[in-house]
């Protein structure tokens, strides 16, 4: 197997602790934990905080739509294509409510060759958001040049 690769994206919002963006591995990118934020603040599309940064509302579907953009941008900044993902593991903080509507947004964005998918509720994540995803993509030579 090659050397790992390190790459980070200079589009997608900056990682929220040490660890890169997404890694190569020989022929297989591995996405660290990637939300909804936007590159360059905290902002997270679709929240409305209290004045001490508890969560008052959110839109799942500003979230989902944000996530997968983001994701796109580490993909390719990372040499790799949507269409190269091959396993995605989704963590939804309250699936009854949301995982329809996320559920039919992965429908629209993966219409042609879905990857494989694993949906989880869990109690929170590290910011404000109620969805992350952590993806491995597998392109035969590695990052196109």
């Amino acid at each position: 197997m090659s050397q790992s690769v390190v790459k980070n994206s200079d589009t997608a919002p900056e990682p929220v602790g040490l660890y890169p963006h997404a890694r190569w591995a020989g022929d297989t990118l591995y996405l660290s934990g990637v939300g909804p934020r936007q590159k360059g603040t905290k902002d997270i599309p679709g929240v409305t905080l209290d004045k001490e940064g508890n969560i008052t509302a959110y839109d799942i579907e500003a979230q989902c739509r944000s996530v997968f953009q983001n994701v796109r941008d580490i993909l390719e900044a990372a040499g790799a294509e949507w269409t190269d993902l091959v396993d995605v593991t989704v963590f939804l903080t309250n699936m009854d409510d949301d995982f329809k509507k996320y559920n039919a947004l992965w429908a629209e964005y993966f219409a042609e060759n879905p990857p494989c998918r694993t949906t989880i509720e869990i109690n929170k994540l590290p910011t404000p958001i109620a969805i992350e995803l952590t993806c491995k993509a597998y392109r035969p030579g590695g990052p196109k040049s």
